[in-house]
C-alpha cells in the first residue's frame, strides 16, 4: 500500500501537468496585444499562433494516447514534459511569429498530446477504483482552474513585467515535474507494435480539416460567407471544411476497421466505441468543455469589454469558480464516496444551468462586476461535480491497459468541445449584436439616416464587440453630432447587452440537451461489485 505522502506526490505531479497544459491559452488570450508588438506582428498573427496550437493538440491526442500504451505512460508522459519545455523555452526566447509558432503551436501541442492521455493512464495506475473519482477530480480542477487564474497569472505578468516570464517559468516548472516523475507508477507497456501511420494521417487529417472549419466560422461565417470570406456555391469555407473533416473520420473508421480485421494493431479499437459507459462519459466530457469555453469567452468579455475592467481585475473577478469548483472536486467524492454518477452529473449540469440563466437575468443596462459572483459559484459547483466523476467514468469502462487509448479519445473529445464552445459563442454573440444593433440605429430618430445607411455597408461583416470607450473614440474622428454619436454609443451598449444574452442562451439550451443525455451514465458508484452501465431511468 503507497503512503499518503507518495499519493500527494502523484497527485502534485499529475496535476501540475493538468494546470500548465491548460494555462497557455488563457495567459496568451489576455496577451495578445503585447506579444504581436513583441515579436513584430500583429494581433491577427497571433491569433493564428492560437488557432495552430488548438489544432496541433486536437489532432494529435488519439496518437498520443497511442504512442503511451506502446513505450510505457510514464514515459511518454516525461518525453512530452521535455519536449513541452522545450516548446516553452523557444516561446519565451522567440524573436518573431515563426520562431513563436515552432515553439508555442507546435513543440508544445505535441508535448501535450503525449502528457494529456498519460495523464488519464497514470491516475488509473496510481490510485484504487475507490480514490479515483477524488484523484481525476483533482487533476481534471488543476485544469479548469488554470483557465479561470489564466487571466490573472497573464494580466498581472504582462502588466509589470513580460508574458515572456509565463513561459519561464513553465520551463522551472517542467524542470520540478521531471524530477518527481520517478515516483509515478506505470503499468508494463503493452506488446510493441508497428504505429498505424495511415490511421495517425487519417485522423489527424479528419480532425484537423473540422476543428479548423469551427474555429474559423466566426470571421468566415457558419453557412452565409461574411464579405470577403472564402465560400464554394455561395456556401460558407466553414461548412465544407467541416463536411471534408466528416468524410476523412469516415475512411478513418473504414481504415482502423479493415487494420482489425486483417489482424493488425490499429490505431483506435472501434469496439471501445461499442462500450455504452464509455461513450456516456465522452459524451458528457464533450458537453463539459462546450459550456466552460462557452461560459469562459462570454464573461471576460462582459468584464473586461463592457465593464472596462484591466486584464488583471477580470481575473479576480473569474476566482470565485476557481473556489466553488475545488470545494466540488474534492468535497463530493469525499462525503459522497459511494453517491451514482449519473445522480452527481445530472446535478452539476444543473448547477452550470443555474449560473447561465442567473447571469442572463443580471445582465441589465447598469450592472456592475458584481453580478458575476453567483454565476461563476454555480458554474464552479457545477463542473467541479462534473470533474469528481467522468474521469472515473470513461476509465473504469474498460481496463486499465485501454486507458491510454481511452485519455485519447478523452482529450479528443474535451479539445471538440471547447473549441466548438468558444466558436459557437462567439458567433451567436456577433450575429445578435449586429441584427440588435442594425435595428437599433435604424429605429433611432437621433441616429440619421445617412449614418444608418453607412454603418449598415461598413459593418456588414458584423458588428465588432467594442467598449463604449473606444466606439467614443471612433465616433470623434468623424462629422457626427455630440448627440448622433451618444446615440450610436447607446445603441451599441444595448446591442452588446442582446448578443451577451442571446450567447449565454444557447449554452443554457445546450445545458439542459446534456442534463437530458446523462441517462448515458452508469447508476452505480465507480468500483462498485456491479458497476456496470445501466441505460434508462434510474432506480
Amino acid at each position: 500500500m503507497r503512503s499518503t505522502t507518495a499519493h500527494g506526490t502523484v497527485l502534485l505531479t499529475l496535476a501540475s501537468g493538468q494546470f500548465l497544459m491548460t494555462l497557455d491559452s488563457s495567459v496568451m488570450n489576455v496577451s495578445i496585444a503585447q506579444v504581436a508588438e513583441d515579436v513584430g506582428t500583429t494581433i491577427t498573427g497571433v491569433q493564428t499562433a492560437i488557432t495552430l496550437y488548438t489544432l496541433v493538440m486536437a489532432t494529435m491526442m488519439i496518437t498520443g494516447g497511442k504512442i503511451g500504451s506502446m513505450i510505457g505512460h510514464r514515459r511518454a508522459f516525461a518525453i512530452g514534459c521535455v519536449i513541452y519545455g522545450a516548446g516553452s523555452l523557444t516561446t519565451a526566447l522567440s524573436p518573431n511569429l515563426a520562431v513563436l509558432i515552432v515553439g508555442w503551436s507546435v513543440l508544445e501541442g505535441v508535448g501535450a498530446a503525449l502528457i494529456m492521455p498519460a495523464i488519464v493512464t497514470l491516475v488509473a495506475s496510481n490510485f484504487g477504483a475507490a480514490d479515483r473519482p477524488r484523484a481525476y477530480g483533482l487533476v481534471a480542477s488543476a485544469g479548469a482552474i488554470a483557465v479561470a487564474a489564466g487571466p490573472l497569472i497573464g494580466g498581472a505578468v504582462t502588466t509589470y513585467w513580460t508574458w515572456r516570464l509565463v513561459f519561464a517559468g513553465e520551463v522551472i516548472v517542467v524542470i520540478g515535474i521531471l524530477l518527481m516523475t520517478r515516483r509515478i507508477q506505470d503499468a508494463a507497456p503493452g506488446v510493441r507494435a508497428r504505429l498505424d501511420l495511415v490511421g495517425v494521417v487519417l485522423s489527424a487529417l479528419g480532425l484537423g480539416l473540422a476543428v479548423f472549419g469551427v474555429l474559423r466560422s466566426g470571421a468566415w461565417g457558419w453557412v452565409t460567407p461574411k464579405p470577403g470570406a472564402p465560400e464554394l456555391l455561395g456556401i460558407s469555407a466553414t461548412v465544407w471544411l467541416v463536411l471534408a473533416g466528416l468524410v476523412v473520420l469516415r475512411v478513418f473508421f473504414w481504415w482502423e476497421a479493415r487494420m482489425a480485421r486483417l489482424g493488425r494493431e490499429p490505431l483506435v479499437d472501434l469496439g471501445l466505441l461499442r462500450n455504452a459507459r464509455l461513450v456516456g462519459g465522452l459524451t458528457m466530457f464533450f458537453f463539459q468543455f462546450l459550456l466552460q469555453a462557452g461560459l469562459f469567452f462570454t464573461i471576460p468579455l462582459f468584464l473586461s469589454v463592457a465593464l472596462g475592467l484591466s486584464a488583471l481585475d477580470t481575473g479576480v473577478r473569474l476566482l470565485p469558480l476557481s473556489v466553488t469548483l475545488l470545494v466540488a472536486a474534492i468535497g463530493i467524492p469525499r462525503v459522497w464516496p459511494r453517491v451514482s454518477p449519473r445522480r452527481i452529473v445530472t446535478g452539476g449540469l444543473a448547477c452550470l444551468l443555474a449560473g447561465i440563466i442567473s447571469m442572463i437575468g443580471a445582465l441589465e443596462y447598469g450592472a456592475g462586476a458584481e453580478v458575476v459572483t453567483v454565476p461563476l459559484l454555480l458554474a464552479g459547483l457545477g463542473v467541479g461535480a462534473l470533474s469528481s466523476q467522468l474521469g472515473a467514468v470513461t476509465v473504469s469502462s474498460v481496463s486499465d491497459q485501454r486507458s491510454g487509448e481511452v485519455g485519447g479519445l478523452q482529450n479528443t473529445a474535451t479539445n471538440l468541445g471547447a473549441s466548438l464552445g468558444t466558436a459557437l459563442a462567439g458567433s451567436v454573440l456577433i450575429g445578435a449584436l449586429s441584427a440588435s444593433f442594425f435595428l437599433g440605429i435604424e429605429g433611432n430618430p437621433d441616429v440619421p439616416e445617412s449614418v444608418s445607411d453607412q454603418a449598415q455597408v461598413e459593418l456588414a461583416g458584423g458588428v465588432p464587440f467594442v467598449s463604449d470607450r473606444d466606439l467614443e473614440d471612433a465616433l470623434a474622428q468623424t462629422d457626427l453630432t455630440s448627440a448622433e454619436a451618444d446615440a450610436v454609443v447607446d445603441e451599441n451598449t444595448t446591442a452588446r447587452l442582446t448578443g451577451l444574452r442571446t450567447s449565454l442562451t444557447v449554452l443554457a439550451v445546450i445545458a439542459a440537451l446534456a442534463i437530458f443525455l446523462t441517462r448515458l451514465l452508469p447508476t452505480r458508484p465507480v468500483g462498485s461489485v456491479d458497476d456496470g452501465t445501466t441505460v434508462g431511468a434510474e432506480t
